[in-house]
């Protein structure tokens, strides 16, 4: 991937993120099961990391 295809990623996996919060609060508040989306939040997690660190190396490499 280029800078460009991981900066969009990044964006679109923030947005994700987001939009699980959101559900999230609203199941908290009607006393729902909850598991499922945080297991989604900790995946995107998981990938906004990975996908950072590739873009701090790319950037580390262009100095």
């Amino acid at each position: 991937m280029n800078r460009k295809e991981i900066e969009y990623k990044i964006q679109d996996l923030k947005a994700d993120y987001v939009r699980l919060q959101h559900d999230l609060e609203k199941l908290e508040f009607v006393k729902g099961n909850l598991s499922p989306l945080e297991l989604q939040l900790e995946g995107l997690e998981k990938e906004l990391k990975l996908l950072n660190e590739q873009l701090a190396k790319m950037e580390e490499n262009d100095k």
